[in-house]
């Protein structure tokens, strides 16, 4: 490791050369308090910034031990710095002149959730910060002055105001801690209580629009029936009460713009922690809940959906089902499969994003069209078995299909985002009404071990007696990994193909999507000849993260900025659309 004098001094050197010169300052320099690590410098001015990270030892740091103790407060304590350091450079960025992203200072810019994130982390040993920078340039000529100021007077003063304990709110940094740690114990009751969620009262469950993921000023707070409350006492905040959804058939019902889908995006979100002030803190879901929806045109490949889709025209082995062009059926049905497969215990699904003929059939269509002339078996008359037989809840929005009903465990109403439990009164419209029965035969839960079906990106083995000597059989260099690019939060490319998540909802930043980008070349580099089932390629890439963090699904010599932990159930997401 070198010293910061000589970082100073290999500026002063290069200084009005060639951009390529600042490839020399690669590397890691002491500045006393901190280790800033030069990990990767740009090609020119307008390429991507060049990467940097910042080592501080725990020791210096000083952030007390109780708060770094558990997985849960390390990754709370971590979000709230990185939004510090982010708060900090952002009085800085473009301050240093030059052209293209000369001055640039970027870091990971968080959401309302808080994730775990190669942007900052506590290890074993260090608080370490990545974060991007514009090498400053005149047209391509060094600016070497100017990256000076960047390194020498602005990260300084970034690091010393947001990444020592001294230097941060000390009551800001323990509600932080303190704040995951009641979510934490809140999730633990879930299981102890037999709820699928919670919702405090006093909660803000509306955005502020369709494109903010801020409350809405001024909304109405949420307020559990009596009928359904739970008081919980908190290690922190004590005595909370709270609506707590129990495991079963759920229903949300009530007019339209009442409030309904709303409460089902609140808890779609509450499988992640919210940081305070968010209005859904304290919403929690249980963790492996899956938003569920038809998703027409998606890939299936291999997937057992007998359970609801049997005896197709085309003689297609629903026991094996694979597509390029799912319907909205089949693709609803291969979702919950996928789901069981992930280990989802809660489904979450909204009437109005589900296929109408996979979700039900009413007593004049089954008259119409006979029952042994449709493949389908609604999800209907699956729900109930589901719950019983499998332990997996259902939270439905119900809008139009009051066959629903005959199978709830509770039914709310929302009534101008208000919560009512009418789970009596539609009892009472039922007893009136005489019974029906919603029970499909034939529950049996598809058979476990689905083999993947990934493909190395670079095939075929390395023949060592031929010119091409260090290259695989695509020609490709043997440390060349397929190129990986992300587009936004919805999609990403390998290899120039492209993979669509759109529909996969629970996935909330950009940078998990390109963890599952990376996760994804990983699993193919690594699995794609195995023998594996989809199930043991997503546990080893899950231990792999575990025991080494995101960066090893990089291996590369630098780790990028820009990626952040997805759920086991966003995972399996990305490999089954693959």
């Amino acid at each position: 490791m070198k010293k910061m004098t000589e970082l100073e001094s290999m500026l002063r050197a290069i200084d009005h050369r060639g951009y390529p010169a600042y490839k020399s300052l690669a590397g890691s320099y002491d500045f006393t308090d901190f280790i800033l690590s030069i990990d990767h410098v740009q090609g020119d001015p307008f390429a991507s910034p060049s990467r940097l990270s910042i080592y501080v030892s725990r020791r210096r740091a000083g952030f007390p031990d109780a708060y770094l103790d558990q997985p849960w407060k390390r990754t709370a304590l971590a979000d709230y710095v990185l939004r510090a350091f982010g708060r900090a450079i952002g009085r800085f960025t473009f301050q240093a002149g030059g052209s293209g992203k000369s001055g640039l200072i970027g870091v990971s810019r968080p959401g309302q959730e808080v994730l775990s994130r190669s942007a900052c982390e506590f290890s074993q040993t260090d608080l370490i910060v990545r974060f991007e920078v514009g090498f400053p340039a005149a047209g391509r000529t060094v600016l070497a002055g100017e990256l000076a100021k960047i390194l020498f007077d602005y990260l300084p003063k970034c690091a010393k105001s947001a990444l020592f304990y001294r230097s941060l709110p000390e009551g800001d940094v323990r509600d932080a801690v303190y704040l995951a740690e009641d979510q934490h114990y809140i999730r633990s009751q879930l299981k102890e209580r037999d709820l699928a969620a919670f919702v405090a009262d006093g909660s803000i469950l509306p955005r502020e629009s369709g494109v903010s993921d801020r409350p809405m000023k001024q909304a109405v707070v949420f307020c559990s029936p009596e009928s359904l409350a739970v008081t919980l006492t908190l290690p922190h905040r004590g005595a909370l009460r709270g609506m707590g959804i129990r495991s079963g058939i759920t229903l949300i019902a009530g007019g339209g713009y009442h409030g309904k889908s709303t409460l089902l995006k609140a808890l779609e979100r509450g499988v992640y922690d919210h940081i305070a002030g968010d209005g859904r803190e304290f919403v929690l879901t249980d963790s492996t809940a899956v938003k569920l929806r038809a998703e027409d045109g998606r890939k299936i490949t291999g997937v057992d959906i007998s359970l609801f889709i049997n005896d197709l025209p085309n003689g297609s082995d629903t026991h094996r089902f694979s597509t390029l062009d799912a319907s909205g059926s089949t693709s609803q049905a291969a979702a919950i499969v996928e789901g069981l497969e992930a280990g989802s215990q809660l489904f979450l699904i909204d009437e109005d994003t589900s296929a109408t003929n996979f979700m039900v059939r009413d007593a004049l269509m089954q008259q119409v069209v006979a029952r042994n002339k449709e493949p389908i078996t609604p999800f209907l008359e699956r729900a109930r078995d589901l719950y019983e037989k499998a332990g997996v809840s259902t939270i439905l929005v119900v809008g139009s299909c009051g066959s629903y009903f005959y199978i709830a465990d509770t039914v709310l109403q929302m009534d101008c985002y208000r919560a009512l439990d009418i789970t009596g009164q539609v009892q009472d419209i039922l007893t009136q009404r005489g019974p029906e029965t919603f029970l499909a035969e034939g529950f049996v839960l598809p058979a476990a071990g689905r083999p993947h079906n990934l493909k190395r990106s670079v095939a075929g083995q390395i023949d060592t007696g031929r010119a091409h000597r260090g290259r695989d059989g695509a020609g490709r260099p043997e440390h060349e990994h397929a190129k990986v690019k992300t587009l936004g939060k919805t999609s990403f490319s390998i290899d120039k193909e492209t993979l669509d998540l759109r529909y996969v909802e629970q996935l909330v930043d950009g940078e998990q999507t390109a963890a599952l980008a990376y996760m994804l070349r990983y699993a193919k580099e690594h699995y794609g000849d195995s023998r594996l089932t989809m199930v043991q390629v997503v546990d080893a890439l899950e231990t792999l993260v575990k025991n080494k963090g995101l960066a090893a699904l990089c291996e590369s010599s630098y780790v990028p900025v820009n990626l952040a932990l997805p759920r086991r159930q966003e995972i399996f997401a990305c490999l089954d659309r693959y």
